[in-house]
């Protein structure tokens, strides 16, 4: 009998509920977006974004199951996001996910937020093949990973500052896109010039796995007042191509040489910058070049959903992990295990 995982996930400012079987079909994946809510602000109100979890995260529900054409009754798990993310808006996911399962007489399992990004790759269709690297970038992480393929998942490496999803929504402050700063700043670059600015690849040639994007940030914004010293319109997309090409030469040649340490047969790419048009095609060449696949979620995938949550908790409860009612939400939670 195939198990059946109610997914909520209300880490940052997507409200989200998802009924997936087996861990890997999707029955329903409904998400509530918050751009709206936060656009005038240039980013996450935490406040304001745990207030809108509680106002939608029933309707998500009731959609969801309606969508699904089931009843919590068919339910057999229910998985949440436990961390990390903002305390408020996990807190709003967590009691919900706890009373469901008390009230319904379910089964719990807290996921890791990331060991969910990870698993949006085994949605995507195809089987997972091991060992792999999986490179996780959003606007709060930039991490890679090593799956060695006995269930557990190493860290190689992670940002030392800005993840780069949030360098990606800062540039785009600096050039007045709006947000979400990185499809602003990925549709601004496809007319510029990638080769206009000479800006810094931090960290490329140190012998780690880690990443550093504040560095070109700052140089950026230096670059913009230049211009603006010299009272010259500045080139914006030169600017933001020569930007996104930074960021993602640094990413591509890091995720390479740990699937070349590692021997990986996959890479896996997932996160909301897995979105990225250039990384997407820059990652897929460099991967071609391993005899690697490269596997990435569909792009409706790569932003926080709760399909990966449940698909996470499913595979959780398969190796005996279940929680009790005192889960708690906790804002920094490294990862250990998918």
């Amino acid at each position: 009998m195939t198990a059946l995982c109610l997914g909520i996930e209300t880490s940052c400012d997507e409200t989200a509920v998802a009924l997936v079987a087996g861990g890997r079909r999707i029955l329903a994946n409904v998400v509530a977006s918050q751009w709206d809510l936060h656009a005038r602000y240039g980013g996450v109100v935490p406040e304001l974004a745990s207030r809108r979890h509680l106002e939608r995260l029933l309707p998500c529900l009731e959609e969801a199951l309606a969508e699904a054409g089931v009843t919590m009754d068919a339910v057999d798990l229910v998985a949440v996001t436990k961390g990390p993310g903002l305390i408020g808006s996990l807190m709003v996911g967590v009691t919900a996910a706890k009373t469901l399962a008390l009230l319904a007489g379910k089964p719990l399992v807290g996921v890791h937020h990331l060991a969910g990004h990870i698993h949006s790759c085994f949605l995507a269709g195809g089987d997972p093949e091991e060992p792999s690297v999986c490179l996780v970038i959003s606007g709060g992480h930039t991490s890679l990973y090593h799956l060695p393929g006995d269930g557990s998942v190493h860290t190689l490496g992670a940002t030392r500052d800005d993840a780069a999803g949030e360098a990606f929504d800062k540039v785009a402050r600096l050039l007045d896109l709006g947000h979400p700063g990185g499809p602003a700043v990925d549709r601004l670059a496809r007319t510029g010039n990638p080769e206009a600015f000479p800006l810094p690849r931090a960290m490329l040639d140190r012998d780690n796995f880690d990443f550093s994007f504040s560095g070109l940030k700052t140089a950026v914004l230096y670059t913009l007042e230049d211009f603006r010293q010299r009272g010259e319109e500045p080139p914006l997309a030169d600017l933001a191509a020569s930007f996104q090409q930074a960021v993602v030469d640094v990413l591509v040649a890091k995720t390479v040489r740990a699937a070349k340490h590692f021997g990986a047969r996959q890479i896996l790419l997932a996160g909301g910058v897995a979105a990225n048009s250039l990384l997407r095609r820059s990652l897929e060449a460099a991967a071609a070049e391993l005899g690697a696949a490269l596997v990435v979620p569909p792009l409706e995938l790569c932003t926080d959903n709760a399909a990966m949550i449940a698909a996470a908790g499913h595979y959780a409860m398969e190796r005996g992990r279940v929680d009790d009612l005192l889960l708690e939400a906790v804002d920094r939670l490294p990862l250990r295990e998918l």
